[in-house]
């Protein structure tokens, strides 16, 4: 936060500035993991508790249907309750869900991953709008820290998640278990937000009484919420099927599991740099182009491309996953004009974008089962890099919802009301 923005809130000091933006880190750092860490076990936890196939999947999919179904109920909980409260018990939630997804039995098992699922979904909708409206100059650089931090942690416990079950002797219990210990030290950096909790009531719930937009009406909040659906769907399908439809090309199940690693890694940087380019330009659609042209040109890649080229291809997917996550949650800020209204439209554009994730990864592969071949799913994802373009456009343009005047970018003051 600059010096002039700092001065434009004169009871904020330097040091609570970096008290909000810790907090937000540790918190963005608990939304990934949690759940990027279960893939590598899933074997693990199939064998050890006899479960089947379709079973063991659920593990992935419930924590997504958790989101779909709790996202749009989340802004009312921060406008009745406050932000920074919803948050902390989101966190505390998390904590139990995860020590309780560790516990021995089947029923512990989906209960505490239901349980983690819905505690993530509260801040998904949330830190979009605790973003802007703490950081309403600089929403760019925070959505890069914020984005990045929970993409980091995410690529790493999924590379850690067998070392510790395997290596460590604790088995997949205590491999997810540990990261009880990441929400639990967030916790206590969270605690010193619960002080600015009656200011931030009063001010979502003057927001809320000033507006009227019923966002479910909104062309421009459908634009935003199918853009984040076909983001999340791309990402969703590749995480869940990529070493398949590699190992279907010759790639032995060693190199197709580093691949899935390479295209994580590709699209870390980007998720920091997109958001602060994103924010200093007026209308996105440039990004929204280049990001639907990596999607695409990484997907054809897969199709129809050479072998000795795929490690480019992954990239290229990675870096297209980077730009469209970061643009998704670039929009919740840019397209609305006060903070309530960016948790309505976060709170929508999950709700139907985890939706479409949760049933993406299983129709990309009833698909392959119906043909016996990847060319079927991966033409749908060519279609969906095309959709994303589309619907990206509209979700780009420089205009808020609600309102028919352009809107400045968000690096500059808005104006006065």
């Amino acid at each position: 936060m600059s010096t002039q923005e700092m001065k434009s809130k004169p009871n904020v000091s330097r040091s609570a500035v970096w008290v909000v933006i810790v907090g937000i880190i540790f918190i963005a750092a608990n939304l990934r993991a949690p759940l990027t860490s279960v893939g590598p076990l899933v074997g693990l936890i199939r064998d050890d508790v006899h479960i089947s196939n379709t079973l063991a999947g659920m593990i992935t999919t419930l924590p997504l249907l958790a989101f779909a179904l709790f996202s749009p109920i989340v802004p009312k909980l921060g406008r009745r309750f406050g932000v920074e409260g919803i948050i902390l018990i989101s966190i505390i939630l998390l904590t139990f869900g995860v020590i309780l997804r560790s516990f021995s039995g089947i029923g512990t098992l989906y209960i505490g991953t239901a349980v983690l699922g819905l505690a993530i979904s509260v801040s998904n909708v949330l830190l979009p709008s605790l973003i802007k409206r703490e950081f309403p100059r600089q929403i760019g650089l925070m959505t890069g820290v914020y984005s990045i931090s929970m993409n980091l942690l995410g690529g790493i416990a999924s590379g850690i998640s067998v070392p510790i079950a395997v290596g460590l002797g604790v088995g997949w219990r205590g491999a997810l278990g540990i990261w009880a210990i990441l929400s639990l030290v967030s916790v206590l950096f969270w605690l010193p937000q619960m002080k600015r909790r009656n200011r931030e009531t009063a001010t979502i719930q003057n927001q809320s009484a000033d507006s009227s937009v019923n966002i479910w009406r909104s062309a421009l909040a459908w634009q935003v919420t199918l853009f984040m659906g076909l983001q999340s769907t791309f990402f969703y399908v590749l995480i869940t099927w990529l070493p398949e439809i590699l190992k279907q090309q010759g790639i032995s199940s060693d190199q197709a599991g580093w691949f899935l690693s390479v295209m994580q890694l590709a699209l870390l940087p980007f998720t920091f740099i997109v958001p602060i380019i994103a924010g200093r330009m007026s209308s996105q659609r440039l990004l929204v182009t280049i990001t639907a042209m990596l999607l695409l040109m990484g997907t054809l890649g897969l199709l129809y491309g050479s072998v000795n080229f795929i490690v480019w291809w992954i990239i290229m997917l990675g870096i297209g996953g980077g730009f469209a996550f970061s643009l998704s949650m670039m929009f919740f800020g840019l397209r609305t004009e006060n903070a309530q209204q960016a948790a309505e439209l976060s709170g929508m554009a999950q709700s139907v974008g985890y939706l479409l994730a949760a049933i993406g990864p299983t129709l990309f592969g009833y698909l392959h089962d119906a043909t016996d071949s990847w060319t079927v799913p991966l033409l749908l994802l060519v279609c969906a890099s095309i959709l994303l373009f589309v619907f990206g456009l509209g979700a780009a343009r420089n205009r808020s919802i609600g309102s028919k005047a352009t809107i400045p970018p968000s690096n500059t003051p808005p104006k006065a009301k």
